[in-house]
């Protein structure tokens, strides 16, 4: 059957044949590609975000579009259809205790290189974020840190590394560090901010897709940023990450998880020591202490 519930943006019936069945291949199609797990309230969202390649393409029918999908695995518009349905909700310092436990921990590693990996870096504020950090817990415009910054989404990552965003996306860091760590711009380019070379300088940004069967990584992390993106995968899939990020952690390392995720189908890989903060199991992980955010 066609559904009949109005897309949120289309005000009026859709313009496009949206059927529960290609919802349902929708849901099944995005799941292999990229281990997102859609419910069933999510079928508005995936006409509204899809139906925009529809239009791009000139299409009419979503089943046309998705047989298209399926007969070519190659084909680049998998690409548009998964940075499509990927949801991209970031701030600077969302979660900030995060970032005081960070400090405080790489406070205690002033010896040789630290190794971070944010690995849903979506539109580049939360690596930002740990560039300012680093730099803030080393006190050095150049601190011994590197920073490596992946997402699926192709698209957010050209944002995250042009490192442009309008200046309200930054005033709640303070004026302090805006004017530290931003340069405003001028004419045209009024009302909007670019992050300082001292940090982009810290960050390197690539394309990858957590499902992916081998990961290009080979150096171990002291510290691993994974917030707010495993509550789209299912508990099998989030395993699966995480008996992959295990071995790419240095024994000490931390795992960084959002606020509403929990791993407790994973407690022999790693175990809770802080809010919302992992080590790896049986690897001696130092216990993380509150740094003070300022």
């Amino acid at each position: 059957m066609i559904l009949e519930s109005q897309s949120a943006t289309s005000g009026g019936r859709r313009d496009f044949i949206y059927t529960t069945s290609d919802f349902t291949r929708v849901r099944k199609m995005i799941y292999a590609r990229a281990g997102i797990s859609l419910s069933e309230s999510k079928q508005d969202m995936v006409y509204s975000r899809l139906a925009r390649r529809l239009r791009a393409l000139d299409g009419e029918r979503f089943s046309e579009y998705l047989d298209a999908l399926d007969a070519n695995p190659e084909s680049p518009e998998w690409e548009s259809f998964t940075n499509a349905l990927t949801t991209n909700l970031t701030s600077f310092y969302r979660e900030a205790h995060h970032f005081d436990i960070l400090e405080n921990f790489l406070a205690r590693r002033k010896s040789g290189h630290s190794t971070l990996w944010c690995s849903a870096a979506s539109t580049g504020e939360e690596p930002y974020s740990m560039a300012i950090t680093a730099i803030e817990s080393f006190g050095t415009s150049t601190p011994p840190i590197s920073i490596l910054a992946t997402d699926i989404d192709t698209q957010v990552l050209q944002t995250a590394s042009r490192g442009v965003y309008p200046i309200e996306r930054v005033e709640s860091i303070g004026e302090a560090r805006l004017k530290k760590y931003f340069k405003r711009g001028k004419g045209e380019n009024e009302g909007f901010v670019k992050v300082a070379d001292c940090l982009r300088n810290l960050i390197s940004f690539r394309q990858l897709n957590l499902l992916d069967g081998r990961w290009p990584m080979k150096q171990p992390f002291d510290a691993i940023f994974c917030r707010n993106v495993m509550i789209y995968f299912d508990k099998p899939t989030q395993r699966d990450i995480l008996s992959k990020m295990k071995p790419l952690m240095k024994p000490d390392g931390l795992l960084f998880c959002g606020h509403s995720e929990s791993f407790h189908q994973a407690t022999d890989l790693f175990r809770g020591i802080g809010k919302s903060v992992y080590a790896p199991v049986n690897q001696g992980a130092v216990r993380a202490l509150p740094g003070r955010h300022q």
